[in-house]
């Protein structure tokens, strides 16, 4: 082929644009080391890769999905859920939480009602809030 034409390669990729892109996904990849599949004859790696898209010595539809690819920014995630390590003491402190709010220390009316109607937080009956050991039953 002496000559290479926008024709020539229409006819086999019809959207200009998405024939562009692939012509310079193929050119980067002649770039990069990879053996044209027709003669190069001393021509640039544009030219080279519309050669090869209207002679279809590549496979338009690998390029296409080697192309998509490499825009791609994010990887598909796997959806299984990865086991997660806690840090030390972050086990006995979710115990800590999980035994204080099973036994009580807070009615339910206390946790669901509004700032205004709580007493601000007393559980003795001398008006003192729990201490810290308290709650962590130390």
């Amino acid at each position: 082929m002496a000559r290479v034409t926008v024709e020539d390669c229409i006819e086999k990729i019809p959207n200009r644009f998405e024939l562009v892109m692939m012509a310079s996904q193929r050119a980067r990849k002649i770039g990069s080391g990879a053996t044209p599949t027709v003669e190069s004859n001393n021509d640039k790696k544009t030219v080279i890769s519309l050669r090869e898209i209207a002679g279809e010595t590549i496979d338009t539809s690998g390029l296409k999905e080697e192309m998509i690819a490499s825009y791609q920014r994010y990887l598909p995630q796997n959806n299984e859920e990865d086991e997660v390590e806690l840090m030390d003491g972050e086990k006995e402190w979710g115990d800590i939480a999980t035994n204080t709010a099973a036994s009580g220390i807070y009615s339910d009316e206390e946790i669901g009602a509004s700032s205004d109607d709580k007493d601000d937080g007393e559980v003795d009956g001398d008006g003192t809030p729990p201490s810290l050991g308290d709650i962590a039953g130390i």
